[in-house]
């Protein structure tokens, strides 16, 4: 597959996130797949490099840090989805 068609594929995956009535559902996501949520238009490279720098403002941060999120952290648990999208909005 050429890297556009896989990057319409995760686009078309990541569509399938959201319940039947379009809202976005808390519960445990890998960090690229929440980022590509928030950044539908990146790779998911881009993606997680731009959520990396809104998840790393303060008071954000350090509430993430509470609940057991460390730097390099892979899967988000549904607290810290919760925790994120209180300070960011639902993506």
């Amino acid at each position: 597959m050429k890297p556009w068609q896989d990057q319409g594929f995760l686009l078309d995956t990541l569509r399938h996130f959201k319940n039947m009535e379009g809202q976005f559902k808390i519960r445990s996501y890998g960090y690229g797949e929440l980022a590509m949520l928030y950044f539908p238009n990146s790779t998911k490279k881009s993606a997680s490099v731009q959520f990396r720098k809104w998840i790393k403002k303060d008071p954000l941060i350090t509430e993430l840090i509470k609940y057991g999120f460390l730097p390099g952290t892979k899967i988000l648990t549904p607290k810290q989805v919760l925790i994120i999208t209180v300070h960011l909005g639902e993506p």
